[in-house]
């Protein structure tokens, strides 16, 4: 391929991506994007969830969000076919990479017996936060009131339920740390 015909498709595709963006502030006005987000897969919103997402960050294939919290995805992240739950918050720091994973920051019940038939109450639900350059792979599962710290990898099907010191690698269920990354 020529140098023109790079820039063609580049600009071509520019234009796909802004039409794109411009369509979903119009579908779902409760969903705010930031400059040059590339939608190459489609997005879907539910029960009044409030969405901003970074600058330049990558969405791929269907990803989801519900419920009535909040979700903000910084900049320069991958979004794929992930499916994030929200009735608090869950925030996702900058240059994270999120596959086919799920992030629920409530449990929807309550675990006592006698209460599981009751309306959920506050402490069924807890923000996830997730740090900056976090890679979180497909089939993972991050549970409400959960932190992972920056530069850490979630391995793919690991259920974390407990926070996640940064620069580590955790596989499992329950999560166990398997490599730490030095400085």
């Amino acid at each position: 391929m020529t140098g023109e015909a790079r820039r063609r498709r580049g600009a071509v595709l520019r234009t796909v991506f802004a039409l794109r963006r411009s369509w979903y502030r119009l579908r779902y006005p409760r969903l705010t994007l930031g400059r040059d987000v590339e939608i190459r897969g489609r997005i879907r919103m539910r029960r009044g969830v409030r969405v901003t997402i970074g600058d330049r960050t990558r969405i791929n294939k269907l990803v989801r969000f519900a419920g009535p919290g909040e979700v903000r995805v910084g900049a320069d992240c991958l979004l794929n076919a992930t499916w994030i739950g929200s009735w608090v918050s869950v925030t996702v720091g900058d240059r994270c990479l999120l596959s086919n994973c799920e992030m629920l920051d409530s449990d929807f019940h309550n675990l006592p017996p006698e209460l599981r038939h009751e309306p959920a109450g506050p402490q069924t639900e807890g923000p996830i936060v997730v740090g900056d350059n976090v890679w979180i792979g497909t089939h993972a599962l991050v549970l409400k009131g959960v932190h992972i710290g920056d530069d850490s990898v979630v391995g793919a099907g690991t259920v974390v339920r407990s926070d996640v010191p940064p620069r580590v690698v955790v596989v499992g269920n329950p999560q166990q740390t398997v490599k730490k990354f030095h400085d």
